[in-house]
């Protein structure tokens, strides 16, 4: 079997994976990852770019290269590392979990599941601040915990899925602009931003173009993709909320509130705010997108030689 042709095989077959079981339950290498990469913040750490930049290259360095070693395994290795780095299910399950605590009126069970999403405050929202929350982050990672791996994976085989998945992590643990990480984590929060700059359009152009399946116009989405993606601080979440939005007909962005301050962000598409059924729309949305991410990455993976 051809090499483009086993990592498409292992592509799907890993996307499979993740649908079925969802995130590997004890042992997730994922979290195994984090705790290494949090001990070797301890000695490399420094209020210092250049600190930064070498935690990042020695972190994600180690990374790739037991992916280049791992690659061997074929089919199966590319398998096993697409569902290790796919959070595919989990989202979705996580979106509807919230649509379900806040349909029934539950606002403490819709809190308590709002951190395996986001890393906003949820004690200061309310029902509207909540769905608001879950519909962006939902847009959000679906390109990061979806779209980017298996595009990556179709890229650079299991060296570019496990490496991705090393950099978003590193980017969710220090690529903050608080006093601590302002400098260190530059580098991480620089380098997710480079890796995601595709995988964003990617997923901004599949929410366009499948926003039908729930009931929206593929050409509303790329409107408020093109004019309001731009203000919003991040180069690729602001493709992908704005696009989700528009997808949905709904108004996203304004004051958000993180745990490290409030930030007003820009007003994303026209509507309503989003309710329970719109952030349902928003899951089946992302699940639709998911799928198609992984037939296109298998096809661009097995066109290579």
């Amino acid at each position: 079997m051809q090499k483009g042709t086993s990592t498409a095989v292992g592509l799907l077959l890993g996307f499979t994976l993740d649908r079925v079981f969802g995130d590997p339950g004890r042992w997730h290498p994922v979290a195994g990852f984090g705790s290494a990469a949090a001990a070797l913040e301890t000695v490399t750490y420094a209020d210092r770019r250049a600190a930064g930049l070498v935690h990042e290259a020695l972190a994600v360095g180690v990374v790739v290269g037991i992916g280049a070693a791992a690659r061997r395994g074929g089919i199966t290795a590319t398998a096993v590392a697409t569902w290790t780095v796919l959070g595919g299910r989990s989202l979705a399950r996580t979106g509807r979990a919230v649509a379900d605590r806040l349909a029934d009126g539950d606002l403490d069970g819709a809190r308590a599941l709002l951190p395996a999403l986001c890393g906003r405050d949820p004690d200061v929202l309310d029902a509207d601040g909540l769905a608001r929350a879950a519909c962006e982050s939902i847009a959000e990672n679906t390109s990061d915990a979806a779209v980017a791996p298996v595009v990556w994976g179709a890229v650079a085989g299991v060296p570019g899925l496990l490496g991705y998945r090393a950099i978003n992590t590193l980017d969710a643990m220090v690529g903050y602009r608080n006093q601590r990480y302002r400098r260190f984590g530059w580098a991480a929060a620089r380098t997710d931003d480079l890796v995601n700059l595709l995988p964003a359009r990617l997923t901004g152009l599949l929410t366009a173009a499948l926003a039908p399946v729930v009931g929206g116009h593929p050409a509303a989405a790329v409107r408020a993709w093109r004019r309001d993606a731009a203000g919003h601080p991040s180069p690729n979440a602001g493709v992908v909320e704005a696009s989700m939005a528009g997808a949905l007909g709904v108004q996203l962005g304004g004051r958000t509130q993180y745990p490290h301050g409030v930030e007003l962000r820009p007003i994303l598409g026209d509507g309503p705010a989003p309710t329970v059924d719109d952030l349902r729309r928003a899951v089946r949305l992302s699940e639709a997108v998911q799928l198609a991410a992984a037939l296109l990455a298998a096809v661009i993976a097995a066109a290579k030689r």
